[in-house]
């Protein structure tokens, strides 16, 4: 019988949703029930186990699994021996220091002093990069009201629209602490069989996410100009057309822009351009 690859997956949280979304267009079944805890999909050869995202990273470091889909974040917080295959794209935030308006303007500030976060992991490591002591410590949940309670000086928390922190009188201040998204995750750079399939069809996902395909009709003589505004992936398709001196181009271009591509073309001659959504590819 042939080995399923074991994947975790976020049973809930911001990711999940994302997550099961790129599975299912990259033609996994997923769960129906979110109180399914596990899913076979035995004719892609894969086992998929619903976990909460911070246990993840540690069922794949030690091999239990041996694939996951998590956050940045997590992963490097979690210390666990398992790496970063690629981001996903997906649940994109940036971790920041905040404290009282107008107190802190340098991270330097920060030596000494009290700092709150749900991510004590991804904090100490960035103040040891750059040789700041400071007592690091890990509270779940709202850690806004740390400050005010008298708990830490300052805390480190994602920042979206930054409204929460106002709110509770906060400003960032200093370097982004860290980038985070959604990510695909292994053991120590280990590939196990059946992952370069699970791989590529990941990256099909991304790459149908991020370009559409561009038809168009043009002149014999203005393809060159043509093609250097949409070169494709690798190489634009070119067929003649039963109309003498025209020809038919096809290619994938990138999806931000395209409105503007398209303008670009028609102003060079070229007619009946298309935009077409792209499901799925290998390239």
């Amino acid at each position: 019988m042939t080995k399923l690859l074991r994947i975790a997956v976020p049973n809930k949280g911001s990711l999940s949703q994302s997550a099961t979304e790129i599975l299912r267009e990259a033609g996994y079944r997923q769960r129906s029930d979110s109180k399914e805890l596990a899913l076979v999909d035995a004719d892609n050869g894969v086992e998929f186990f619903y976990l909460r995202p911070r246990d993840i990273a540690l069922y794949v470091g030690e091999g239990t699994l041996d694939l996951g889909i998590t956050g940045r974040d997590l992963l490097l917080d979690s210390g666990a021996s398992a790496d970063e295959v690629r981001g996903l794209g997906f649940g994109r935030s940036k971790f920041w220091f905040a404290g009282p308006s107008g107190r802190f303007s340098d991270i330097a500030e920060l030596e000494g002093k009290r700092i709150a976060t749900s991510y004590v992991g991804v904090v100490q490591q960035f103040l040891d990069r750059r040789g700041i002591a400071a007592t690091v410590t890990r509270l779940d949940g709202a850690v806004e009201t740390s400050i005010q309670l008298g708990v830490a000086d300052a805390i480190a928390d994602v920042v979206e629209t930054g409204s929460t922190l106002r709110a509770a009188g906060l400003a960032t201040f200093g370097d982004v602490v860290l980038e985070s998204e959604g990510v695909l995750i292994s053991r120590n750079g280990e590939r196990p069989a059946g992952f370069e399939v699970f791989l590529r069809r990941l990256q099909g996902v991304l790459v149908a996410r991020s370009y559409v395909m561009m038809d168009y009709d043009i002149r014999s003589e203005s393809v060159s100009k043509a093609v250097d505004l949409t070169p494709g992936i690798e190489s634009p398709t070119v067929s003649p057309l039963h109309r003498e001196g025209w020809v038919a181009v096809r290619a994938m271009v990138p999806r931000d822009g395209a409105q503007k591509l398209m303008d670009q073309l028609y102003d060079i001659g070229a007619r009946g351009i298309l935009l077409t959504d792209i499901h799925a590819c290998r390239v």
